[in-house]
């Protein structure tokens, strides 16, 4: 399980800059297949009858050797592949052949089989370097607009301690639907954690227009509850922002307010934040709201609501693919049971150990994940 990690002075951050941008090495007995191969024929050759001459396997040499060689080499290899036909076909064996049989015509036509075969295989080894180099490229475009739009979550955020995960559901990719973002503001440190409702381009697309919607609006004047009214103004102001009836935001926006050590949160339709305070492990429930997108559907307007937030606590923020994994028998990761057994009765643990601790307890519990993964733990600095 490939986890990315956003956090600006971890060594594993250089997981993200080093994931996707290279063709992954194949396996060890891949490379060793060839090889392998040859031995084959050379074991079963002076065993077999003349009227079956093994040696005739060698014409499929190029083609294996095209999953793993370079056009260089798969050609290299039909060379040998030729010679090494000829030399089998000259050498007198048990079976009665004699050095007449290196011209016979059924040994040129395997010859010509090979040199054909190495054509062929030499231009699949060239088209397939030709496919690794446009998935590296593509993905390391991938990468490129996720590190624009997550950007690494530095360790310390204003008056905050931080620290955050993120892991797309598909495998070998780097864009997702889920997304977080934290700022520095003149009203204290406004964060924002929340997951798009719908797949592809699309979703990134509306990934791209809720954390340029948040990072305008947390630093205008007003409260939490005007930056998440003006980012429900803005998609629904844009035209085609949501050109999907079922692609919506859940979103929790958090503001933390130094001086009087509260926290205040708005929720969108979305997981409610866990607090780890005092030993003890709880949920901050609240009012809920429509998810973005959606909040001409109701008359009731969002509200925020407060907890006291201090030195010693930490505040962690997710997506359901975090708690929707299941396991082999189909359970959902139990999240705050895992952090009661982990983190109850015990000192309070900084945000990353929080991470810490599900970047390597989540795998134990799953090992295929259906949805995006994201996290974000926050702590009070003093």
């Amino acid at each position: 399980m490939s986890w990315i990690r956003r956090r600006t002075g971890d060594p594993a951050d250089a997981r993200l800059s080093s994931a996707g941008l290279a063709a992954p090495a194949p396996p060890t007995w891949m490379r060793w297949l060839p090889a392998g191969y040859v031995a084959v024929v050379l074991l079963l050759e002076p065993v077999t009858p003349v009227q079956w001459p093994v040696s005739f396997l060698l014409i499929a040499l190029p083609v294996v050797a095209a999953y793993t060689r370079g056009p260089a080499g798969v050609a290299g290899i039909t060379v040998f592949a030729v010679v090494f036909e000829g030399v089998l076909a000259g050498t007198p064996c048990c079976a009665g052949r004699d050095a007449g049989d290196l011209w016979e015509r059924h040994y040129i036509a395997a010859y010509i089989s090979t040199a054909l075969v190495g054509a062929l295989g030499t231009a699949l080894a060239a088209y397939r370097q030709r496919q690794e180099a446009h998935l590296i490229h593509a993905n390391s475009v991938a990468e490129a607009l996720m590190r624009t739009l997550l950007r690494p979550v530095p360790r310390q955020v204003g008056h905050v301690l931080a620290a955050a995960l993120y892991r797309p559901a598909e495998a070998g990719t780097v864009v997702g639907g889920d997304l977080f973002d934290i700022r520095v503001t003149q009203a204290g440190e406004r964060a924002i954690i929340g997951d798009v409702r719908g797949k592809g381009l699309q979703a990134v697309r509306t990934v791209a227009d809720v954390l340029c919607s948040f990072r305008h609006a947390v630093y205008e004047p007003g409260d939490l509850l005007r930056v998440a009214a003006d980012m429900e103004h803005r998609m629904a102001g844009e035209p085609g922002a949501l050109p999907d009836p079922e692609l919506f935001v859940t979103a929790v926006l958090v503001e933390y307010d130094a001086r009087a050590h509260r926290l205040t949160i708005v929720n969108h339709g979305h997981i409610e934040p866990v607090l780890i305070s005092g030993g003890e492990v709880r949920v901050l429930t609240g009012p809920p709201a429509l998810p973005l997108g959606l909040g001409a559907l109701a008359d009731v307007r969002p509200t925020a609501h407060t907890h006291r937030f201090s030195r010693g606590d930490v505040l962690l923020l997710c997506t359901d693919g975090l708690i929707e994994a299941r396991d082999p028998a189909g359970a959902f990761y139990p999240l705050l049971d895992r952090l009661r057994d982990r983190f109850a009765g015990r000192p309070t643990p900084s945000p990353g150990e929080v991470i810490d601790f599900l970047d390597t307890d989540l795998p134990r519990h799953t090992r295929v994940l259906h949805d995006d993964v994201a996290l974000l733990a926050i702590a009070p600095l003093r």
